[in-house]
């Protein structure tokens, strides 16, 4: 059986702070990343998806947690093709965004421009890879971007490109899981040795993904989005705000053992992260995993 990691999205939220979740006199930064270490051995980094990390950043972040521990980062948004602020590239490489419009899309910037943030995103990176605390680079797909031989090699293309660090890809359109192109997609990504992201969300949306639980590689990932009846709210605290009940995790237990099976590694992921939902529900899942 491989090793199973179980984290959350997030150790900032203005709500998980105010929940109480940290102890009193856990008041900064770096003694609620140390607090965070010390309960779960991985967590994900989504705030790397609306602006590129600083280095120095990532120099703390490795600094202020255990030898062992793991940092999965999202990727930036223009890396996977969503739409993003002007204000997330640094001045010299800043862009405008075409009439009547407030953002950008990888189309909009030039090639020039792209190979740079890429150099610089990964740059920032280093610190975390050096210290061996860089699980994987997670590219989420939009909804926009369904099964092709173009998308296809797109998404090779940022796998080459993220190189020597490991990507993982979470689809957001039915078409790469759905029932005539399920087989292929995860024959595709086994034989590209791409981990296939799981994931647990609510279903009935024009962006659900069926939870095909499935490892196409030595990592396998699974990300726990929670089931709220207000997915397509622009709150995110609606969206995403979503405290499993114990039997769902439950429910999880067998896939994620099986997948244990398959992987070297698993990390588990919980995304509902506001309040204490996402620590509670994980710390839960580490019990019920035994």
């Amino acid at each position: 059986m491989g090793e199973v990691l179980v984290g959350t999205a997030s150790w900032t939220d203005r709500t998980l702070v105010q929940s109480g979740w940290y102890p009193p006199g856990v008041n900064t930064a770096a003694e609620r990343l140390r607090f965070y270490a010390e309960h779960f051995p991985l967590v994900e980094v989504d705030a790397t998806y609306y602006h590129p990390p600083a280095e120095r950043t990532a120099e703390l972040w490795a600094e202020r947690t255990p030898a062992g521990f793991t940092f999965n980062v999202k990727a930036l948004s223009l890396f996977t093709r969503h739409p993003t602020r002007p204000e997330a590239l640094p001045v010299d490489l800043r862009t405008e965004p075409p009439p009547n419009r407030s953002t950008l899309y990888l189309k909009d910037v030039a090639d020039g421009v792209v190979e740079q943030m890429w150099q610089r995103f990964l740059g920032a990176l280093e610190p975390l890879r050096a210290a061996g605390k860089l699980g994987a680079l997670l590219l989420q797909f939009p909804q926009w971007f369904p099964i092709s031989r173009a998308n296809k090699d797109y998404l090779l293309a940022c796998r080459d490109r993220a190189d020597p660090v490991p990507v993982c890809v979470e689809f957001r359109n039915h078409t790469w899981l759905d029932e005539r192109n399920r087989a292929e997609t995860l024959d595709f990504l086994r034989r590209h040795e791409v981990p296939y992201v799981v994931v647990d969300m609510p279903q009935g949306h024009a962006s659900s993904i069926p939870p095909v639980v499935a490892a196409t590689a030595e990592l396998a990932v699974v990300r726990f989005h929670g089931r709220s009846q207000h997915w397509d709210s622009r709150d995110v605290h609606e969206r995403f705000g979503y405290h499993y009940a114990p039997e769902e995790l439950a429910a999880w237990v067998p896939d994620l053992r099986e997948l244990s099976g398959q992987a070297r590694t698993t990390h588990v992921l919980m995304n509902n992260c506001y309040s204490d939902y996402a620590q509670t529900n994980a710390a839960d899942l580490v019990r019920m995993l035994g």
